[in-house]
């Protein structure tokens, strides 16, 4: 894949890219999901866990990436495992990024209409967002990276403002005991944080897009460790506040913290309206990439321009964020979308890395 100089990225910018990707609904509902699998106060534990894992998952999907360096998943794919198992791989991944897509737009949708703009229809939303989201994609990766380079410390500034603002209602006793119940349900609990951390896979993606692909790994470790300690951050301080059973009666337990508290004087008494700035920016963030994703691999399916394709994608974006008919059936497709993520993007890679592997043996034996 012939990438020009001009459109490459650096290490940093590949970083964010990973970061703003990982940022995105976990925000405001990993709180709720994580604990109601631990249903205990070590949530956190099965985070940092969950960090782990996503961090192991990434040091894999890197050294297959570092076999073709310049060709991307959807490519070096059907040249490991054939033109048409490759193919039919490289559909799915296509669809599992117009998938997430979708989720990205409508949950923005939902909690816009919910909070912020109650008598605007979902659709009107959801088509801003989609414009939005072609006019920059229509400039490549380095626009995209560009952007992400402004909105990710506008982020981390007004997150770790608004977060620790909830220290007045913060109570240690809510995190204890430690391991009360044992480690089971923190293993337990370690497949849903797990979900948190889909996104890493874009690195098999923007690797042929970096200036110094070698370097990938760094990068990777970047983009992961900001979204394990916001996360760690943002659950700790969340249960601290509200307590398990308070979190886990919430739909989005996060923003019901911003609410739960304010401080008088100040040019902005509540803080929910903050929060939900950075989260919306983060979730256009994360349905950006995931659309140029899945652009990127249609058009290299097919040989076609990439243009042509956003256009046409639009369309079907729309479709899948309205197909939820409420908030229960956009969480169950949160939810398929997170189980489908660890074959595709989880178990495939670790395969093609063992059949690369074995092939290159081959070729140096022989």
């Amino acid at each position: 894949m012939m990438v020009s100089q001009q459109d490459k990225i650096t290490v940093s910018q590949t970083g964010i890219v990973i970061t703003n990707f990982l940022l995105g609904t976990g925000i405001l509902t990993l709180p709720r999901t994580s604990a109601e699998a631990v249903k205990a106060p070590d949530v956190w534990l099965s985070v940092a866990f969950g960090g782990l894992v996503a961090i192991l998952a990434g040091f894999i999907m890197v050294k297959l990436s570092m076999e073709s360096p310049d060709k991307t998943l959807y490519q070096y794919s059907r040249d490991l495992i054939g033109k048409w198992p490759g193919g039919l791989f490289t559909l799915l991944l296509i669809c599992y990024f117009l998938a997430t897509s979708g989720f990205q737009v409508r949950s923005v949708t939902e909690v816009m209409g919910f909070y912020l703009l109650e008598e605007t229809p979902l659709w009107a939303t959801a088509m801003v967002f989609l414009w939005s989201g072609i006019y920059l994609l229509t400039g490549g990766i380095n626009p995209i990276a560009r952007l992400y380079e402004i909105v990710f410390p506008i982020t981390v500034l007004i997150f770790l403002i608004v977060i620790f603002m909830s220290a007045s209602i913060f109570d240690i006793d809510n995190l204890r005991p430690v391991l009360g119940k044992g480690i089971m349900p923190v293993l337990e609990g370690v497949k849903t944080t797990s979900f948190a951390y889909t996104g890493i896979e874009i690195i098999l993606i923007i690797v042929p897009f970096m200036r110094k692909p070698e370097q990938a790994l760094k990068a990777t470790l970047m983009g992961i460790s900001f979204p394990v300690v916001f996360y760690m951050i943002t659950v700790i301080m969340v249960i601290g506040a509200l307590s398990i059973d308070g979190v886990s009666s919430r739909t989005w337990p996060t923003i019901d913290l911003m609410r739960s508290f304010e401080i008088p004087g100040l040019i902005f008494e509540r803080f929910e309206s903050l929060l939900l700035v950075i989260w919306i920016m983060q979730m256009f963030s994360s349905f950006t990439i995931s659309y140029f994703a899945a652009a990127l691999g249609l058009s290299q399916l097919l040989k076609k321009r990439m243009e042509p394709i956003l256009f046409s994608l639009l369309p079907v974006i729309y479709l899948i964020a309205m197909a939820p008919k409420n908030i229960n059936q956009l969480f169950q497709m949160g939810d398929l979308i997170g189980n489908s993520a660890i074959y595709l993007v989880g178990l495939i890679p670790l395969m093609l890395l063992v059949i690369s592997k074995v092939r290159r043996k081959k070729f140096e034996k022989n």
